[in-house]
This record gives C-alpha cells, sequence and structure tokens, in this order.
C-alpha cells in the first residue's frame, strides 16, 4: 500500500508541469517617443504587448518586474505602471518588483505596480519628486545681435523661453504643473505601499534617493532579494522563468544616428549619471 502510494507520488511530480514565472525588465528611460540610437525608451507603446503577452502564460504563479531605471515621463509611468496592475487584478496573479541598479523617480513609480519590492544592499531607491532642467541663451543672443521673434495667440502660449529672460509668472506657472505632478505621484505611492510607509511624508516625498538598507527601513521597499533565488524558494526548484523583451525598432532605423538620437542618447546619459551609474 505505501509503495503504491510513493509510486503514484513520484509519478505526479515527474509528469506535472512546472511553474511558470514572466520576467518583465523595465530598464532604460521612462519616454513617450523612442529617438535612442537603437535603444527604445520605456513607454506604454512599446511595452503594452509585452506586458499582455507576460500575463497570458500558462501555468503562471507571478510576474516579476525587474526595474533599473532613472525615470522619465510622469505620464508613461503612470500609463505602464496602470496597464500592470490591470492584468494583475484581472489574473489575479502576484508582481514582485526586483531593483537592480537603481529605481528612482519614474523608475520607482514602475516598482509600486508590483505587490512587493525587493532591492539589494546596493541599490537606489526613492528621487520622489519632479524636475525640470534647461538652458538659458538670453544673454548669448543679446551679444550676437541676434533678435528674437515669438508670436503666439494665447498670451500663455509661450513658457520659459530659453531665448528670452525667466519671468516670474512662468516660473509660478511651471511650479504649479510640478506640485501637480509630484502629488499625483505622492498618491500613487501612498496608495501602493500604504501602512508600510515608515518615516515622515516631509522625508520620503524630499526627492532624496537611498541605498537599499535605508531604503527598506524606511518602507519604500519590503526587503532584499534576487529574482531567481527569491522564485526558486516560493515556487521550488523547477520553476521556469520566461523572460519578456520590448519590441525593437526596425534594424535599418538603427543604422545612423539622427540628430535627434544623438540628444536623446545625451539627454539618457546624464539621467543615468545622476546616480553615479
Amino acid at each position: 500500500m505505501h509503495l503504491c502510494r510513493a509510486m503514484a507520488d513520484f509519478l505526479a511530480r515527474a509528469f506535472s508541469l512546472p511553474p511558470v514565472v514572466a520576467v518583465l525588465p523595465l530598464a532604460g528611460v521612462i519616454a513617450p517617443r523612442a529617438a535612442m540610437l537603437g535603444r527604445q525608451p520605456l513607454s506604454v507603446e512599446t511595452l503594452g504587448p509585452t506586458i499582455s503577452r507576460a500575463f497570458r502564460l500558462r501555468r503562471l504563479a507571478g510576474v516579476a518586474l525587474v526595474v533599473n531605471s532613472p525615470g522619465g515621463s510622469a505620464a508613461q509611468s503612470a500609463l505602464i505602471a496602470a496597464r500592470i496592475r490591470q492584468h494583475a487584478e484581472e489574473r489575479k496573479v502576484p508582481v514582485t518588483a526586483f531593483v537592480e541598479d537603481v529605481a528612482a523617480s519614474g523608475g520607482y513609480w514602475l516598482a509600486c505596480a508590483a505587490d512587493e519590492i525587493l532591492c539589494l544592499e546596493t541599490s537606489l531607491l526613492g528621487s520622489i519628486g519632479v524636475i525640470s532642467a534647461g538652458f538659458g541663451f538670453a544673454g548669448l543672443m543679446e551679444r550676437i545681435g541676434v533678435e528674437r521673434r515669438l508670436y503666439t495667440a494665447g498670451e500663455k502660449k509661450s513658457l520659459l523661453d530659453p531665448f528670452r529672460p525667466a519671468r516670474e509668472d512662468d516660473v509660478a506657472r511651471l511650479r504649479a504643473i510640478q506640485e501637480a505632478l509630484h502629488g499625483r505621484f505622492k498618491a500613487w505611492v501612498r496608495d501602493r505601499r500604504g501602512q508600510r510607509l515608515r518615516a515622515e511624508e516631509s522625508e520620503l516625498f524630499s526627492g532624496e534617493i537611498w541605498a537599499g538598507e535605508r531604503a527598506v527601513a524606511l518602507g519604500l521597499a519590503d526587503g532584499f532579494g534576487e529574482l531567481r533565488a527569491t522564485m526558486r524558494a516560493r515556487h521550488g526548484e523547477r520553476v521556469r522563468f520566461a523572460v519578456f523583451g520590448r519590441v525593437r525598432r526596425p534594424w535599418w532605423s538603427r543604422l545612423l544616428p539622427t540628430p535627434e538620437g544623438l540628444i536623446a542618447a545625451a539627454e539618457e546619459r546624464a539621467a543615468w549619471a545622476r546616480f553615479g551609474l
């Protein structure tokens, strides 16, 4: 009797299909258009179909977001995170974010789409804020004798024209926009992290960034963990990983850099450089 039961258990294990974890790499700058010398930024357009395919897998035990992003567009961050949550709630599948080098600003927004955030002691997390940067050329234009001619229909149409001195009302308008975006970011973090946050909001939402141990102490992450070891511990050694990549641009569009691509590449480099990467 015991031999028959043991044989039945062995056959069940031998012929049962292993669970599957879908792995979604979220690496790069978050932006609405692809102009980065062959590298597409993270956007709902480039990631949407991939997210859908990941959640349609059979025997799906969970979805892992591998986050490595310095941030970018607030709108695209919100759209991507919302798409992940929609599929997760439809499939009733747990989502875990694994932060690698950095989940900052929009990158942290994406991490918060997960039910759980794990990081490394060397990861950087946070930067819950909004930033805008540019250059002013008003003095240069005057010195080289170039006159700026700008015509608008609507007195508020021009905002912080780099070829004119900054105006107080323009700066005030920009700050109002930033405050609105910051408010939405804070609401998202409150909604997703809830009672797990363990610090004053003045500290959490200051735009500061923290290394992994401090981020866990503040409640911005739940603990430490690496993708494969964590998922094998949870789902067994036989768990399978299905890694999904973004749809790439056609090869001919990646042959030669365009001026727009060079500018985008410089902007991407600057975004990473803010975190020493």
